[in-house]
């Protein structure tokens, strides 16, 4: 099974990707200040491979919870959770100093940082590639 993975990114003003998000297989991933909205998208999404991706517009996610309105709590549990991982993010940026920050991803999310690209980590986290490169080397020796 082909494992898919979307990231969700922005481009610095001296050209680089930032990444800030990620989304696994049947997550949801969204610019979604752009979405609820209207608005001009300051976030872009990219996959690491070939994937299917559905899409709703908000007007056609408005009909949906009008039709089906479980479909309200499903809506609120997945952006209750997307919000909750955010803040503590900002918490370990804050927190930890940035080895401390990759041992943590490492110990609590270690299905990523076998699955996501190293660049795209290093972005995540907020280093560079050599840096990661460096820090992954002391806990590998």
């Amino acid at each position: 099974m082909l494992r898919k993975i979307l990231y969700l990114y922005f481009l610095r003003e001296n050209g680089t990707e930032q990444t800030i998000d990620f989304a696994l297989e049947n997550w949801w991933a969204s610019d979604f200040n752009a979405f609820s909205g209207g608005g001009i998208a300051q976030f872009s999404i990219r996959t690491t491979e070939h994937t299917e991706v559905l899409c709703i517009s908000a007007e056609n996610q408005k009909e949906l919870l009008r039709q089906i309105p479980e479909m309200n709590l499903y809506f609120h549990l997945v952006f209750q959770r997307a919000y909750a991982a955010s803040q503590m993010r900002i918490r370990y940026l804050y927190e930890y100093s940035k080895e401390e920050l990759y041992q943590h991803f490492l110990l609590d999310f270690p299905e990523f940082t076998q699955r996501v690209p190293q660049y795209l980590l290093a972005s995540f986290l907020g280093f560079t590639p050599e840096y990661l490169s460096e820090i992954r080397k002391k806990y590998l020796s």
